[in-house]
């Protein structure tokens, strides 16, 4: 199969869709998902200099996200404060915390992602579509 377009897309996208795969690359940082349509998604970060962008946890199972239409495609960021309940991070220059939050009737799945910087550089996670 061939891909004709790699575009960035917004996450609330996904609703609606119908997952055929769902994996993390931790080596990477990478979140890979594949619609029943044939289209790929890819969260990612371009690392740069005096930045550090990865997931820090996954909560929930991918599995669950396989196979039934997504009901929930939502993304929650917090920019230079710690949400309830979580470690706040080693460097506090500036950081940010984003939750992207994907639920099918068989359960949810919380991708939890920190970005930290020297306060010059994107903190932010991208969601790139890749169209079959």
């Amino acid at each position: 199969m061939s891909y004709q377009c790699h575009e960035d897309t917004e996450f609330s996208d996904l609703l609606g869709k119908t997952l055929v795969a769902a994996t993390h690359n931790d080596a990477e940082d990478v979140v890979r998902l594949v619609a029943s349509n044939g289209d790929r998604y890819v969260m990612y970060h371009d690392q740069d200099c005096c930045e550090n962008v990865s997931v820090e946890s996954i909560v929930g199972d991918l599995s669950d996200l396989i196979g039934s239409p997504i009901l929930q495609a939502e993304e929650v960021t917090h920019s230079g404060e710690t949400p309830e309940g979580v470690t706040p991070p080693e460097y506090p220059d500036s950081y940010t915390w984003t939750f992207y939050k994907l639920g099918t009737i068989k359960g949810g799945v919380t991708i939890r992602w920190l970005g930290e910087s020297n306060g010059y550089y994107s903190e932010s996670v991208s969601l790139r579509i890749e169209r079959a």
